[in-house]
Parts: structure tokens; sequence; C-alpha cells
């Protein structure tokens, strides 16, 4: 049963809530990502090349307020934060990987498909 709901909608379609988080642009990568092991900010930045800090930052606390991971900071100077998958965050792998690997193998085929539909568009409209 669904406790907290930010709107009528998410009532009545509580998966809403998870798919949300789990299908945004970035969570999916970063799930896989520290599927390895926890890692830092800046590693998690390296490997995930266009987010920007902000965008990065917004989506690591949505993942730790959901459950899907822990920050951890260690009192060191300079400061040293972590973040780590959860057994729930961990959980998300098998349904993932798949996805990954059918994206992965399907890409080159999209993009051809994707500049054909924009060449159709273009014609249509300038037609």
């Amino acid at each position: 049963m669904v406790k907290e709901a930010a709107d009528d909608s998410e009532i009545c379609c509580p998966s809403r809530l998870v798919l949300d988080r789990i299908g945004d642009k970035w969570s999916v990568l970063i799930v896989l990502n520290l599927g390895d092991g926890p890692k830092r900010f800046s590693e998690l930045r390296e490997v995930l090349h266009h987010v920007t800090p902000k965008v990065l930052t917004y989506t690591l606390r949505g993942m730790e307020r959901d459950g899907l991971l822990t920050r951890t900071v260690f009192a060191e100077v300079p400061p040293r934060v972590e973040y780590e998958l959860t057994p729930l965050g961990h959980s998300l792998r098998p349904v993932m990987e798949p996805i990954t690997t059918w994206a992965e193998e399907h890409v080159d085929e999209v993009l051809s498909l994707r500049k054909a539909h924009d060449t159709r568009s273009a014609d249509e409209f300038a037609g």
C-alpha cells in the first residue's frame, strides 16, 4: 500500500512512484556503475560524461531518499563522500542489466530509424 504520494495519479498507479525514479536519464547508469562497489562523486561524474554536478547531486539525493543507495561522509581533510548501493539498489541490477544489453545491441538500429523518421518529418514539413 502507498503511504505517501505526491498527487492522485500516483495513488492510482503506485508503480509510477518507483518508475519515475528508476526510469530517469541517470539512475539506471548510477545503479549499474555502483554495482561493483562504492564510488566517490567525482568517479561517478567521470563515467557519466555528460551529467552536470547539479543533476548528479539531485539524482543521488533522490536515490538516497528512496533507499537505493547510501551516502557516507568520511571525516577527512578534504572531506570524502562515497555512494554505495543498498540491498534494495542491488536488487535493481538483474532488471536493468538486460535492458542495458538490449540498448547496446539495438542502438545502431534505433539511431538509423530515428534519422529516417526525422528526414521524413522534415520533408513533410517542407513540402
